[in-house]
Formats: structure tokens, sequence, C-alpha cells
């Protein structure tokens, strides 16, 4: 468990989180809504283990993390206008967007159906590391079906030792989990309501709540 506190001190800590993920390694790291558990997005061993280590399988596939809105259009393909929107409104934040992929890209992060969830964190500490790693396939940092950690040390307790580095930024913020906008439909959908309601998306695009989706 390393600090991720102090931008001043926080260097040694981000070099072996890179170090970690480079090896193909899991990383827990703070962001802005609840503490994530990372690895290298184009790593589909590294990736695997993040699936084991939450006890969860290929059907429920990690977003992805990135470092910058400009990584958007190298990762995702046919991006709808009002989703742009979306993400110049949201980014960084507890937003998340899935759209169609990329088709020539070189991974596997399960069972997508050729779609990936993308998000841009608003925590310092998160995006020193993606800026080095480039994008990580990131999920919340607990077992499935237990509550996502709001703390290094609920993380530590949950995921144990299948996690290489542990970069302890004090209490997550947001201690929500992110919105979630499906925009590879007709349609802009909600698939999860979390960091931004409902109400605030709907002053930037039109989106169409759960219950509302016919």
């Amino acid at each position: 468990m390393l600090d991720a506190t102090d931008p001043q001190t926080w260097g040694p800590a981000v070099d072996e989180a890179v170090n970690a993920i480079s090896r193909g390694g899991l990383v827990v790291l703070p962001t802005d809504t609840v503490y994530g558990i990372g690895a290298d997005a184009f790593d589909a061993q590294a990736v695997s283990a993040l699936l084991a280590a939450k006890g969860r399988g290929r059907q429920m596939p990690p977003p992805v993390l990135v470092p910058d809105v400009r990584t958007l259009d190298g990762l995702a393909t046919d991006v709808p206008d009002d989703a742009r929107k979306l993400v110049e409104a949201f980014w960084p934040g507890g937003f998340t967007i899935i759209l169609r992929s990329q088709p020539s890209l070189q991974w596997d992060l399960g069972e997508t159906h050729g779609t990936v969830a993308l998000r841009m964190p608003d925590h310092e500490a998160a995006l020193a590391v993606l800026r080095r790693t480039g994008p990580l396939a990131v999920s919340s940092a607990n077992l499935s079906g237990r509550p996502a950690a709001t703390d290094v040390a609920d993380a530590v307790e949950q995921l144990g030792e299948s996690v290489a580095v542990y970069l302890d930024g004090g209490r997550a913020p947001g201690g929500v989990a992110s919105t979630i906008v499906d925009a590879t439909g007709r349609e802009l959908r909600m698939v999860r309501e979390g960091a931004v309601g409902l109400d605030a998306l709907r002053q930037v695009a039109p989106v169409v709540a759960p219950e509302e989706d016919a």
C-alpha cells in the first residue's frame, strides 16, 4: 500500500503502479467516484486476472479509463454528436459512455459485442497513472456483489493479494459510481444513474431513462 494523497510526494507510488501495470499486474487506484481495480486494457491476461480478482465473468467486461478527451476517437468509432456533447460536459467526471469500439484495436475486454465503455476520471492521482500507462481497464475495487470500496483499506480487505499495488488516495470524494449512458443505439439510453443525474444529462442532450426504454 503506497501513499498517493499528495502530488508533491506521490511520484514513487505512481512509478510503482505504472511498473506493475507494465508487468501485467493489477493496481488499485483512487478515482473521483469510488476506488477502482485496473489493468492494461491491451493485455488480455491482465484483464482476465482483473475479472477473476472480482469474481466476475467475461459477460461483464470492465470499462476503460482514459487520460484525455482526445483518446475518445482512438478507441471509439461512429461517435454521435449528442454523445460528444455529454463527454464535453461531464469529462473529466463521473460519467461513462458506451460506444462502438474501433475494430482495429487489439484487445480483449470480455464479451463486449463490439462496444467499449469509456470514462475520464476527475482525480489527479488516477490521471497521473493514466497519462503514463495509457488506457486502463478499470472496474470498481470490490468483489462482485459487494459494495464498491470507498477507501483503500476496504479494497485490500476484499481483493487481498490479487493486487500488486494499492494506491492510497484517502477516502474517495464521490462515493457513488459513475453514471452510464449507452450511445450505440438509435437513442442515448441511461444504463445506470450514478454521480451525474438524469436531469443534468438532459440539459445537454436527450437521454432516455431506463423505465422509458420501450
